[in-house]
């Protein structure tokens, strides 16, 4: 029995001493250098077809890695934290807006990995969300990142379907980018 107190008496004091080391460690992260570093937010492809879009573009703006919850909200009689969830660590490669901040098009620019089933699922996950709020999606291969002639082409098309009010259903007009965007890889 004094065997077994004994061994209490020790894991009690054990546990006391290792939390008091993890409540040290945690004080000196706060208090020193912390292991951040910095690095590119872009890609060389996603930097390669970003000054594309902006040459391209000069008249809109060009934004990139944008979150999700920051192009979509969540209608009323919804609720906000289920569906906001759902999107919540998603981005967007590149946003195109017109100078009074509406969006216009969003561009995925699709690499190989993209050619999973987790990420094909998630790029669903993504296309059906943006979709749902009317907005326009591109995808291109990143092995075939389009020239500036061909992605003012391909924008202007879509802006003269807007100004005509020929609006192709957003679900349908993914997923033929999406083709589009396969058969070029």
């Amino acid at each position: 029995m004094s065997g077994v107190v004994a061994l209490v008496v020790v894991l009690a004091i054990a546990g006391v001493l290792i939390a008091g080391l993890q409540a040290k460690t945690a004080r000196a992260s706060e208090e020193g250098a912390w292991p951040y570093y910095a690095k590119k937010p872009l890609s060389v492809p996603e930097q390669i077809l970003y000054f594309r879009l902006s040459r391209a573009l000069p008249q809109h703006i060009v934004l990139a890695q944008v979150g999700l919850s920051r192009l979509l909200g969540v209608k009323k009689g919804s609720s906000f934290h289920a569906w906001n969830n759902r999107i919540n660590r998603m981005s967007a490669d590149f946003v195109v807006c017109g100078k009074d901040s509406n969006i216009v098009a969003v561009i995925e620019l699709d690499d190989a990995s993209h050619n999973r089933d987790d990420r094909r699922a998630a790029d669903a996950k993504k296309d059906r969300a943006l979709a749902a709020a009317g907005i326009h999606i591109i995808r291109w291969p990143a092995k075939a990142i389009p020239d500036e002639a061909s992605i003012k082409a391909q924008l202007l098309t879509h802006f003269a379907s807007q100004v005509s009010g020929a609006t192709t259903e957003p679900a349908a007009a993914a997923e033929h980018s999406r083709a589009t965007s396969r058969r070029a890889s």
